[in-house]
């Protein structure tokens, strides 16, 4: 999300009390995850409530009891005490509120994923999920449908990954779907995929190439960047025909263009100098 001000503020904290709940071996960041989905939907559909909230005239004691007894013992006490702790905090606007609850949500899978050895796999399918719904118009229009039920998106998508992308992507491209929340569904998989680049402190790298790259290729061509760019870089690769010979480097707003071997030696050439 991007978040502005006092909003800015409370995510950050929030963000930092999640990672240090989910860094205890006693708190099953799944649950929380799912937990915090169930919130994110109950504060999207009941507008008054997320407006009392986040209302500023309102003490943050006064609106972390109402918050305790609406969700009582629906949640864990760590989904709880995380809520509180986003409701006591001031928020530049109520949308605000929601948009951070469906963040920490998905920290909560990712980090789960991670725990379980598995945040590189799902990195790379929600990037692969996201070039098949770009390459294909009639999916993404299939997924979009506002008159088609949730229901209907959530078979849709089961046909799609089930068996052959792990639960975490499932889950985290589910909710997307089915809960766009005025999200372009674009949009959503770049959100999800930039946090999962952070959970290990990385920045990602789209690698397009005419042809696929050999395993040492890939090392090369990693490790070059990650000197290069002073952090560990995670690649998501594509082929493209059109890129003659060559390869495109994209990082954040940063394109790089020319051959691998080009690249690599300048690379190295400029950790040098």
């Amino acid at each position: 999300m991007t978040a502005h001000g006092a909003s800015r503020e409370a995510l950050a904290s929030a963000r930092e009390r999640l990672d240090a709940l989910t860094d205890s071996t006693s708190v099953d960041a799944r649950q929380l995850a799912g937990e915090l989905a169930a919130v994110t939907a109950l504060l999207h559909r009941e507008v008054s409530l997320r407006r009392v909230l986040t209302d500023p005239a309102q003490s943050g004691e006064a609106k972390a009891e109402l918050a305790g007894r609406l969700l009582g013992s629906q949640v864990s006490g760590s989904t709880a005490d995380l809520v509180a702790g986003l409701v006591r905090s001031r928020w530049s606007a109520p949308r605000d509120l929601v948009d951070s609850v469906e963040e920490l949500a998905s920290i909560a899978e990712l980090t789960a994923a991670q725990q379980a050895g598995e945040l590189d796999d799902v990195e790379d399918e929600l990037f692969r999920f996201g070039r098949i719904v770009s390459s294909s118009t009639e999916l993404r229009a299939a997924l979009t449908d506002r008159i088609a039920t949730g229901t209907a998106k959530s078979e849709l998508l089961r046909s799609l990954l089930g068996g052959r992308a792990t639960a975490t992507t499932e889950r985290l491209v589910e909710r997307l779907v089915t809960q766009p929340r005025g999200r372009s569904l674009e949009g959503g998989l770049e959100s999800l995929s930039k946090l999962a680049a952070e959970r290990r402190d990385r920045t990602v790298a789209v690698v397009t190439t005419a042809v696929p790259l050999s395993d040492a290729q890939k090392q090369r061509l990693g490790a070059a960047l990650a000197k290069l760019y002073g952090r560990q870089m995670h690649l998501n690769l594509d082929v493209d025909p059109e890129v003659l010979g060559g390869i495109n480097v994209q990082v954040g707003d940063e394109l790089i263009n020319g051959s691998i071997a080009d690249r690599i030696e300048d690379a190295s050439r400029r950790m040098a100098g």
